[in-house]
């Protein structure tokens, strides 16, 4: 008897469209990925094992869902396309490992679905081809959901993958840079062209990796506040970061003395601009702005 080809092998991910007379929605980012080498180096970025527990997100028809079960523990997919899900008991009915949950993850309540789904005190992974027109609430959901992750594997627009990585000084450093590297350390572990999908993008994809990084110290004072401050420094990208205060916090008098006595005291020119400021800088102006009764 013949062995069935890999879910992610191009004419079986036609077969199963064809089959299924599948609506391929756009609107939700759906580009099925078609190549088993890529997905062999996505299971290598994440360094996954038989005792881990992962998380996908947009399983589609299961092509690295496949590939997840066969190299963890347990999955447990989330999957927002109703169209999708009966598709997937299917396609992934020899693995006894993956639970697929027809659910939108910005919905969901991930603490307690994976202490339903999961077996305790095991590693816990995020590995998933995130849909490009939500990745970042996406990715903003997970890093906020107090839960511990070992490691988060992810593809993405590469230029949005450019943007989580990017350092102090260049044109793709922002908030969400900020946002990511506040919490992690993120690299880029290989591209991946548009050729690799059915159907093509319009732009090529990269696979980011996040672990998790030392706290910074000092920590800022209150992390919302933070995350708040960070955001209305970049509003005006063009404009100075001293034009960004002001946006912020208003043009009267005593605020620009209050203002200006803080930028002093943190060595901080203000006619700097915001994607020059590193992190630990953004914390302690935070920080310095709190005890001036500015925050």
């Amino acid at each position: 008897m013949s062995k069935t080809p890999l879910i992610a092998s191009p004419a079986r991910t036609q077969a199963i469209i064809n089959r299924y007379g599948l609506n391929i929605k756009k609107s939700l980012g759906q580009n099925f990925l078609t190549d088993i080498n890529i997905l062999e180096h996505i299971v290598q970025a994440a360094d996954l094992s038989p005792k881990d527990n992962v998380i996908e997100i947009g399983p589609g028809i299961g092509a690295l869902t496949e590939f997840l079960a066969q190299n963890a523990h347990q999955v447990l997919a989330f999957e927002i396309d109703d169209q999708l899900v009966p598709i997937l008991g299917e396609t992934l009915a020899q693995y006894d490992n993956i639970t697929v949950i027809n659910q939108d993850i910005l919905q969901a309540n991930l603490p307690q679905l994976i202490a339903e789904h999961f077996e305790p005190d095991r590693p816990l992974k995020l590995v998933a081809n995130l849909p490009y027109y939500i990745t970042t609430p996406i990715l903003m959901n997970v890093l906020q959901s107090g839960l511990h992750f070992d490691a988060i594997t992810v593809m993405m627009q590469k230029e949005v993958a450019d943007r989580l990585v990017a350092v102090p000084g260049t044109k793709a450093y922002g908030s969400l840079s900020i946002a990511v590297q506040y919490q992690t350390e993120a690299k880029v572990s290989f591209t991946v062209p548009r050729t690799a999908f059915i159907p093509q993008p319009n732009v090529d994809s990269a696979i980011v990796t996040m672990t998790k990084r030392e706290p910074f110290n000092p920590a800022p004072f209150d992390e919302k506040a933070f995350t708040k401050f960070v955001k209305g420094s970049f509003l005006h990208r063009r404009k100075s970061f001293w034009n960004n205060l002001l946006a912020m916090f208003g043009k009267d008098s005593d605020v620009k003395t209050r203002l200006t006595n803080v930028l002093e005291r943190v060595r901080i020119s203000p006619s700097i601009r915001s994607e020059k400021l590193t992190i630990p800088q953004f914390i302690e102006l935070v920080n310095a702005l709190h005890e001036e009764g500015l925050l």
